[in-house]
């Protein structure tokens, strides 16, 4: 006998999911399913599992319909598919949304409450809309057992990435590494390369940039350039983050990078000066109508400069050559800074074809003045603020957004920077620059780039493996696994999974106080 289907005259899609949910219910589909496929080969299927302690929004319906679509899928085709459920409640989101509701900071905690008592608020604060999760899982038909969920703060899933990360461990694929990481000022925590590429996480920002003067020392190394020479001689570098200026120790140049020496004013102090810079940079400088001007004639103020070349050079031919710090409030504690290196991520696509280097706050920076034994200077906390003993910029934040007293109408402490050097003969060229800017995915407020010790998991060290399995997958559409998945494994660099926060899977891993000794539990047992 054929079955028979109910007949609309009016297509309210409403009323026809209330009464497809009825029979459902009424029938116990979903368990059915199960029952009479038990014994029948697997299909396993652990839901992504969303976080409880914030509402869900229309993205989880798409993706969870997503999801519904391959399992039922697998149903009809005879799979035993037992649908797990979970709940993501461990992390940042719940720390912040705790402290916000408790009116604390990250420093308050440990102070002003305990470690303990901190957690216990974020154990009761994460499933506060499991109701609502529940409800919605059943008004849009998404079939899952919500009876028997794995909720990620339980010690039954604490252990089982204890004996995931106790194999990395002694596969010699878990180390602690110090290095230059995308770090969150706002939430107190470094970010992993993926939570740097979650969507919306770059924005294009307008900053002040300053192209700096690096007066050259002479000495028997730099006496080549010195020839003929009747004003002070520059080296020029540009940068879009100014207060990393007063942690510089480096200068960066390409070696087959051919630079010229060019005479000519300062614009703003209307000092004679001497200034190099990549030949391929030089027009975005210097005005081809200006080249006939005569240097008696100049006067400060004029718009129009004058300039003379004088000479050129390969970049092999600076190396070595050493320059005055610009703010010499404090000395690096180690190494030989204040000369210049030659590094192949040196280009001539922006700026002055010259690099400056600051080791705290960028990875090629650190990279490079580790390579040539070059000290650095951390000059900024990890609340993004200037340290004592700066000068005038002591205590100041380095971000207006780090400050909640302030707004981004107030003088940002680039601006204050930028105007010190253009009093100082310092500053070559000052101006507004739209830049990207990475933000945290977060707090949506701008991340630094900071010298942090954190666990790693190696997984460069099976790169290739994984570029080579990829191969193998039947992406839909392939652009995918070329494109976004693929240049991902490209690039890949080792995975930071550790946090400096308190609501989370403690790692396992235990070393005496001597340093000499440690080992990684995989079990409670």
């Amino acid at each position: 006998m054929a079955t028979k289907f109910p007949e609309y005259k009016d297509f309210d899609l409403s009323k026809i999911n209330k009464e497809v949910l009825k029979t459902w219910d009424r029938n116990n589909a979903f368990h059915k399913s199960l029952e009479i496929r038990e014994g029948k080969p697997a299909f396993v299927f652990y839901e992504g599992p969303p976080s409880a302690n914030g509402m869900p929004g229309i993205h989880h319906v798409m993706a969870r319909t997503i999801k519904d679509i391959f399992c039922r899928y697998k149903t009809m085709q005879g799979f035993y598919v037992k649908r797990k459920a979970g709940w993501d409640t461990h992390g940042l989101p719940v720390e912040l949304s705790v402290e916000d509701s408790l009116g604390i900071s990250k420093e308050d905690i440990g102070d002003k409450i305990s470690i303990g008592e901190f957690n216990a608020s974020c154990r009761k604060n994460v499933m506060k809309y499991t109701d609502v999760w529940e409800d919605l899982t059943r008004k849009m038909g998404y079939w899952i057992d919500m009876d028997d969920p794995y909720v990620t703060y339980d010690n039954r899933y604490i252990e089982t990435l204890w004996y995931l990360l106790n194999k990395l461990y002694r596969k010699g694929l878990l180390y602690k590494g110090y290095s230059i990481q995308p770090y969150s000022p706002a939430a107190g925590t470094g970010l992993s390369t993926h939570e740097l590429n979650q969507p919306g996480t770059y924005k294009d920002v307008k900053d002040t940039t300053v192209v700096a003067q690096f007066k050259i020392i002479k000495n028997g190394q730099s006496e080549f350039l010195f020839k003929e020479q009747d004003t002070d001689l520059y080296f020029l570098a540009w940068t879009t983050t100014p207060w990393t200026l007063l942690s510089n120790t480096a200068l960066a140049v390409g070696k087959g990078i051919h630079y010229l020496k060019v005479k000519t004013f300062n614009q703003y102090t209307g000092e004679p000066v001497t200034v190099i810079l990549a030949k391929d940079r030089f027009g975005f400088y210097f005005s081809e109508k200006n080249k006939d001007l005569k240097f008696e004639e100049y006067k400060k103020g004029y718009k129009r400069v004058p300039y003379k070349i004088l000479a050129e050079f390969l970049g092999v031919d600076l190396e070595g050559i050493r320059y005055e710090q610009l703010f010499p409030y404090q000395q690096p504690e180690y190494g030989d800074a204040f000369r210049v290196l030659t590094g192949d991520f040196v280009s001539t696509e922006e700026g002055t074809g010259i690099v400056h280097i600051a080791p705290s706050f960028g990875a090629d920076d650190f990279k490079i003045a580790g390579e040539n034994g070059i000290g650095s200077l951390t000059l900024v906390d990890k609340q993004g603020k200037f340290v004592d003993g700066v000068g005038e910029f002591s205590g100041r934040y380095v971000k207006n957004q780090y400050d909640e007293g302030l707004s981004e109408k107030d003088p940002a402490v680039d601006v204050d920077i930028a105007v010190k050097m253009k009093m100082e003969n310092k500053a070559f060229r000052i101006e507004k620059h739209v830049h990207s800017y990475p933000h945290c995915w977060r707090t949506d407020k701008p991340i630094l780039y900071y010298p942090l010790d954190s666990w790693f998991i190696k997984t460069t060290a099976l790169k290739e493996r994984m570029m080579e399995l990829n191969k193998t997958i039947n992406w839909k559409p392939p652009s995918t696994g070329t494109g976004r998945f693929g240049k991902w494994l490209e690039n890949l660099v080792d995975w930071n999974l550790s946090r400096s926060r308190f609501w989370g899977t403690a790692l396992p891993i235990w070393v005496t106080e001597d340093r000499k000794e440690q080992i990684c539990i995989g079990s409670f047992a």
